[in-house]
């Protein structure tokens, strides 16, 4: 079954940056269409990004023009670059296939004070 360890979370001050990492195992991101998903406080989680085996990406409405999402096939790992960080985007970062299809890993903090 397949396993998403993610990292890189931080505490950060606003417009700072964080690049999060998502390594997978028991099975390949490049038959995947990957996402990023965010989950903060009280909220539900939402998808922030996501990329498919064709590199083709798409972003959130909040995401677009300040994160980028990538994947590195040879590593089975997938990556966040977050810019211009605003304390909104705190919250637990998680990444899963866009269907969601495997268990969640233990997310990455990202708190992002003002």
């Amino acid at each position: 079954q397949g396993q998403l360890v993610e990292s890189g979370g931080s505490l950060v001050q606003a417009g700072g940056s964080l690049r999060l990492s998502c390594v997978a195992s028991g099975f390949y991101i490049r038959t995947e269409i990957m996402a990023w998903y965010r989950q903060a406080p009280g909220k539900q989680r939402e998808r922030v990004a996501s990329i498919s085996s064709g590199r083709y990406p798409t972003y959130a409405d909040f995401a677009e023009g300040r994160f980028t999402i990538s994947r590195d096939s040879a590593k089975n790992t997938i990556y966040l670059q977050m810019n211009s960080l605003k304390p909104e985007d705190t919250g637990v970062y998680y990444c899963n296939t866009a269907g969601r299809a495997f268990p969640w890993g233990q997310g990455t903090q990202v708190t992002v004070s003002a």
